[in-house]
């Protein structure tokens, strides 16, 4: 099985709140968001004059007006989940990256990321838009004990850097955040992957779009019928997987693209408020990396024998999930 020894996460500092949006003129205000999406703040990597000046209305000028690099936000995630699992950045020997928006074609993210942290191993992309951390967990999973002792997946995405600030109905989602897990298949960890699930519906792949040179766009009421029948059905299945006496405490933790989404499904599939887990809320639509730092912020406090459920899903259309036993700390 594939186990999870550290997870890490990084938030730039810079934060967006429902006044600086409201502030932009574009027809929205604190009301109108937090009843559609339920969002108070996200965090930027974008210098926040320049974003009151342009509205991001150059997608050039973005990437110069970016303070991180996604290699460097990268790599702050990565070290955080290197520090609490106690290996030292050497001891890689691969390194998996994807996410929704790269800096670059070529090199791969990974490669950026692995010369940032001063890693020298191989390193490749696998991403699946929104649904990237359930791809990368479940995919190296197949491969077993092939895997290298020590295996990084890092998660970029400044996903700010291409959303049109003229435009109210994704300014008001998108906050930027880096996730990164560290796994083996040959030591215990904090975490173990007992199921992991991946699906496409490639008849949607338009439905959610990121041109080369343009902006983020999607078709949303559609989208969202997707995401919440899909990922109603596969909290379900996680939760078939379980015992009667375990089922009904099994933790729900979604994609975080928007919180009247991710609380549809919690009705639908009868789940407690206190086991369903979220940041969208302080933090935004975080793209791939949202679940992920939704466990790595409660990451010293998720006590031995909790069992998640992670249902992402994302352009594509693609879903994965995750159901996870927490173990006691193995530091």
């Amino acid at each position: 099985m594939l186990n999870i020894l550290g997870l890490g996460h990084f938030h730039p500092p810079n934060v967006i709140d429902n006044a600086f949006l409201e502030a932009l003129d574009i027809g929205t205000n604190d009301a109108w968001i937090m009843s559609r999406v339920g969002i108070r703040s996200r965090r930027t990597v974008l210098d926040l004059d320049y974003l009151r000046r342009t509205k991001n209305d150059d997608l050039r000028a973005a990437q110069e007006a970016a303070q991180f690099t996604n290699a460097q936000t990268g790599a702050r995630a990565a070290t955080m989940a290197l520090e609490r699992a106690g290996v030292r950045p050497q001891d890689v020997g691969l390194v998996v990256a994807g996410g929704c928006s790269p800096d670059t074609c070529i090199p791969a993210e990974a490669s950026a990321i692995a010369r940032e942290l001063g890693i020298d191993c191989p390193a490749f992309d696998l991403h699946s838009a929104c649904s990237t951390f359930g791809a990368q967990l479940h995919f190296l999973s197949q491969l077993g004990p092939a895997l290298p002792e020590y295996v990084l997946c890092v998660i970029p995405e400044n996903t700010t850097r291409i959303i049109d600030y003229r435009e109210r109905s994704s300014a008001i989602l998108f906050g930027d955040a880096s996730a990164a897990t560290l796994v083996s298949t040959r030591h215990a960890g904090r975490a173990t992957i007992v199921h992991s699930e991946f699906g496409g519906a490639p008849e949607g792949a338009m439905d959610v779009l990121i041109p080369r040179t343009g902006f983020f766009r999607q078709e949303g009421s559609r989208v969202q019928k997707f995401a919440i029948k899909r990922m109603s059905e596969l909290y379900l299945s996680c939760r078939g997987r379980l015992p009667e006496e375990r089922a009904a405490g099994l933790v729900y933790v979604g994609h975080q693209a928007n919180f009247t989404m991710l609380e549809s499904v919690a009705r639908r599939c009868g789940v407690p408020a206190d086991r369903h887990w979220f940041n969208i809320d302080e933090f935004g639509n975080q793209a791939a990396a949202g679940a992920a730092t939704v466990l790595s912020m409660r990451w010293d406090t998720i006590a031995a024998g909790e069992e998640v459920a992670v249902i992402v899903v994302g352009s594509g259309l693609s879903w994965a999930s995750l159901l996870l036993t927490f173990n006691a700390s193995q530091r």
